[in-house]
């Protein structure tokens, strides 16, 4: 059975550049696509509430919501499969849910109103931290074209996961369905402890740290397919300002994100939650194991 893309909807239109964007993922993988509206209104609130003060009820508002999201996506990609799901849970809970049983998650950043915003960008950090599979952001801004993005090229930052990094597989898997470039970045730091200012040493500190960011990289790369239109980059830096800097001139951003099992809340490092809120295009955050 093919995994489907997941998106989720609310209805406003952040959320449908992201039907829009799972739409063309599903086309390119031959995938299904599954649009999701969850919402806890009507286990709290329920149907005898909304019949009391005279408006429609959120279970009618949320089929509508679906029906448009499933309308836009079969105008966007008509041969695609489609299915719709509206579920009466906490929007976090459900996506993540959903998620184990997809090859990717696609969502949005912001909401219909102020409230709604910091809502969903909260839901888009929940979803991104926990879910077992990729999860695409569409930022606000970046385009949302996945075959003919505007630049052609993908950004991957390699860890230290190196080979066997999920991220890279998947960074490497979208180049190749897209046909378009890939940038593999490492960046690197040299401690402020090991400079001198003696002239004759001057420089080698940072030579070394370049050095062996640059064989990380060939380690990783070793065995990348030779139709991938591959450039090997070391940056110096913190790995979430080379990133960001980097993602001005991609479609989509790969990061990886550890998982580990026994710990508890929030397992987003410092670089993911940093390009998911100021990256300059798409961001895929790639669950690794610990």
């Amino acid at each position: 059975m093919d995994l489907p893309v997941v998106v989720g909807v609310d209805g406003s239109e952040p959320s449908l550049r992201a039907v829009d964007w799972a739409a063309d993922e599903a086309a390119l993988r031959g995938a299904p696509l599954r649009l999701v509206y969850a919402s806890l209104w009507e286990r709290y609130e329920g149907q005898s509430l909304a019949d009391d003060l005279a408006k429609p009820s959120e279970q009618v508002r949320a089929e509508d919501v679906v029906r448009v999201a499933a309308e836009r996506a079969r105008l966007r990609q008509d041969g695609v499969r489609i299915s719709t799901g509206v579920l009466p849970e906490e929007p976090g809970f459900a996506l993540v849910r959903e998620g184990q049983g997809a090859c990717a998650l696609v969502l949005g950043t912001r909401g219909r109103s102020g409230l709604a915003e910091v809502l969903l960008g909260s839901v888009s950090l929940t979803v991104a931290a926990r879910a077992d599979c990729p999860v695409i952001v569409v930022r606000p801004g970046s385009d949302n074209q996945v075959r003919a993005g505007a630049h052609g090229r993908l950004v991957v930052g390699v860890g230290e996961h190196g080979a066997h990094s999920k991220a890279l597989s998947f960074a490497v898997e979208e180049a190749r369905l897209r046909g378009a470039s890939l940038d593999a970045v490492r960046a690197w730091r040299c401690p402020a402890h090991e400079s001198t200012d003696h002239p004759l040493l001057a420089g080698e500190p940072a030579r070394l740290h370049e050095r062996l960011a640059a064989e990380v990289l060939d380690r990783a790369l070793k065995e990348t397919p030779p139709d991938v239109d591959l450039r090997r980059r070391t940056a110096e830096g913190p790995a979430r300002r080379v990133l960001l800097n980097a993602s001005h001139e991609a479609d989509l951003l790969v990061v990886g994100a550890r998982r580990d099992r026994g710990r508890l809340g929030l397992q987003l490092g410092r670089v993911a939650h940093a390009v998911l809120h100021h990256g300059a295009c798409a961001v895929a955050v790639v669950p690794e194991p610990a």
